[in-house]
């Protein structure tokens, strides 16, 4: 399996899983009041099941449909990175947001290269 392969797999069950537990979690209701964006939460749900969707059935259908999640994703993660960031949080709690970002870069970028390549 490539590595652009397994970044797809990590990336899309990260994100169907998070948007799942964002919606559901009680634990993520609180972490969204402490971010200081509790009406962001269920937007932000939409969007992590939208883009982890849109990367599975982009990678079977449409490589643009992977191209449009995939950077999507990377900017909601950039975006939680800088939240993590202003609201002081440990490296080890911002990380994951940064990861998954570069992760979703990467996949968006690869893409791109291979759609102009055409």
């Amino acid at each position: 399996m490539k590595i652009l392969n397994i970044a797809i797999l990590l990336s899309s069950s990260a994100f169907l899983y998070y948007g799942v537990e964002c919606l559901f979690s009680q634990k993520m209701k609180d972490e969204f009041e402490r971010f200081g964006l509790k009406n962001q939460r269920v937007l932000t749900a939409i969007l992590q099941l939208a883009g982890g969707s849109g990367l599975i059935i982009g990678y079977f259908f449409s490589p643009i449909l992977v191209l449009m999640a995939s950077a999507g994703l990377a900017l909601l993660m950039f975006l939680g990175f800088a939240v993590r960031i202003k609201i002081k949080d440990s490296t080890a709690e911002s990380l994951p947001s940064l990861v998954l970002a570069l992760i979703n870069l990467f996949i968006a970028v690869s893409y791109y290269q291979q759609l102009t390549a055409l």
